[in-house]
């Protein structure tokens, strides 16, 4: 297990454990194997998984680690997962990706159709998909020349993460229709992710206005490990030399990721804040808990703030927050709502999110090469510093609306459906923004390529964060 947990802790959970059942002489497995995999994953379940007492009776056998661990899950859980390679896992959590750089999202056609059709999400910076032109609101029919349907996305889904190409249509305002633009040819590569996708200040109505689009929650990467965090940092620094009035968040792409990174961002938002309060208390199982109270304290149950310089949240206006959030919207995205909560007036236009308010921890035995498996198990519930955790349905926006129409325009275009009604919120009409028709696509999302990655919906915590 690679986790950077104390020998010690280790020693105190197992002691608890036993102190409660008689446990039986631990059993060996031959290294490489099914069952030594299968019992590594029920040796570490037992002893972190947040329902481990719903787990079955311990019955090590030959069955497909995978198939192992879900059969093993409570019904309670809908967040955790396994893969055979953690290097992946880990590279998933970062943003890292064999892909174009692109997200999209799949329709029917119409309601009767047995038709699909793509409608790209968001282009990422410095991606191939960039350099080859497309755009937010292209839409796609076709992939390697094989049009879409109900019965084959599945398997042309599967060519995306190698070279390929896609049949465009892009919308014509002039001619307010779309028209087909021909075949893009999009190079696959291992790709990471910024997450500081955008971020602009506009000024309407004698009010200063900062938008800013953030699509995962990751500090940085293997080459700079604070690269993601440091970058947001002098974000939010010109945020404050522009003496913003207000602050919208654009997390509508955002599912989850990293708690350290969601701590630095709610760090720089909040208001009245010190590095003595309580950003998120964690709950953990019973042996887990007890362990680390015995060996740490109570405190270690709980992160706080830290202080930051370019902290805005004390000259930010009510609501201080305006979030712009999809179904997909997830986990960290979550968590950085729910703590922040206590601290400021928080806004929501947009769709109900996911509903994640338990996190989870990376398992894998790093200098093991016979075991290359990598686990995501739910350790964690979370609460903010009121013990407030009655998200898992997801947040209701205060302004219902669906980021689902057909003619999409550019993130931070101050037409574009979800930011245009935030502007009008915080700062009313602009005379200088022009009249767009938004046609809803008439049918209900089939499948988004956020739900294909494995990051999706994760709230990544390392315990010895929590330790030290």
């Amino acid at each position: 297990m690679k986790n950077s947990l104390s020998y010690f802790l280790l020693i105190s959970i197992l002691i608890f454990s036993s102190c409660r059942n008689e446990e039986p002489e631990p059993e060996t497995f031959e290294n490489g194997t099914n069952e030594y995999v299968n019992n590594w994953i029920y040796d570490n379940l037992n002893l972190y998984y947040y329902w481990n007492q719903d787990l079955p009776e311990k019955n090590i056998n030959e069955e497909n680690p995978d198939d192992f661990f879900y059969s093993l899950l409570s019904n309670q859980d809908r967040f955790s997962w396994i893969q055979p390679n953690f290097q992946e896992l880990l590279n998933s959590l970062q943003g890292i990706t064999l892909e174009s750089g692109y997200e999209f999202i799949l329709y029917k056609k119409d309601e009767n159709s047995n038709t699909l059709l793509g409608q790209i999400s968001y282009v990422k910076k410095d991606s191939p998909a960039k350099d080859a032109g497309l755009k937010r609101g292209d839409l796609f029919t076709k992939i390697n020349g094989s049009a879409l349907s109900i019965d084959n996305y599945r398997d042309l889904l599967k060519n995306i993460s190698q070279n390929h190409t896609l049949t465009i249509e892009r919308y014509n305002f002039q001619n307010e229709a779309f028209e087909e633009i021909g075949d893009f040819e999009l190079s696959a590569i291992q790709f990471a992710e910024n997450p500081n996708h955008l971020d602009t200040v506009y000024t309407r109505n004698g009010k200063k206005i900062g938008y800013y689009v953030y699509n995962l929650f990751a500090v940085g990467t293997d080459a700079d490990s604070a690269a993601y965090a440091i970058e947001m940092d002098q974000i939010f620094e010109s945020f404050k030399s522009a003496g913003i009035d207000h602050l919208i968040m654009d997390l509508r792409y955002n599912s989850g990721g990293a708690e350290r990174a969601t701590i630095n961002l709610a760090s720089l938002i909040g208001a009245n804040i010190t590095d003595q309060d309580i950003f998120v208390k964690r709950d953990y199982n019973e042996g887990l808990k007890q362990a680390i109270v015995n060996e740490y304290g109570e405190e270690s149950l709980n992160r706080k703030f830290v202080n930051k310089a370019e902290n805005i949240g004390n000259t930010l206006q009510s609501p201080q927050l305006t979030v712009l959030t999809s179904s997909r919207t997830a986990s960290a995205s979550e968590l950085l709502i729910n703590g922040l909560n206590p601290f400021i007036d928080t806004y929501i236009i947009g769709d109900t999110t996911v509903g994640k308010n338990v996190g989870s921890t990376s398992f894998y035995e790093e200098d093991n090469p016979d075991n290359n498996w990598g686990m995501q198990p739910i350790i964690t519930k979370s609460f903010n510093s009121l013990n407030q955790s009655d998200y898992d349905l997801g947040f209701y926006p205060d302004i219902p609306l669906k980021d689902n129409s057909l003619v999409k325009l550019e993130l931070g275009d101050v037409n574009e459906k979800l930011l245009r009604e935030a502007l009008i919120y915080l700062a009313g009409s602009d005379e200088v923004s022009r009249s767009i028709s938004y046609k809803d696509i008439p049918s209900k999302d089939i499948l988004g390529s956020m739900e294909l990655k494995r990051r999706f919906g994760i709230y990544d915590i390392e315990l010895n964060t929590t330790l030290e």
